[in-house]
């Protein structure tokens, strides 16, 4: 387990404290919570990544063995 040190304001560590205090708990007990859950939140490459997954997942028609000439790509019906 790694110790970290924090500064704040006297004020805002003397209202923790209270406020710690008012649940049964510590300050640090606090902070450790609240820092393993922000760190337990995915990150937006994540999120994104997964996204990026699912979404491949569902194209099952796509295939890009074979490729269109340029006459194809450009043919129009304009006599029909």
């Amino acid at each position: 387990m790694k110790n970290i040190t924090v500064s704040v304001d006297d004020a805002v560590y003397r209202r923790a404290r209270v406020r710690a205090a008012e649940l049964e708990t510590s300050v640090s007990a606090v902070v450790r919570d609240f820092l393993a859950e922000f760190a337990g939140e995915e990150s937006d490459f994540e999120r994104r990544k997964k996204l990026q997954d699912r979404t491949l997942a569902t194209v099952t028609s796509f295939r890009a063995g074979r490729r269109m000439t340029r006459d194809e790509v450009h043919e129009r019906d304009a006599l029909r």
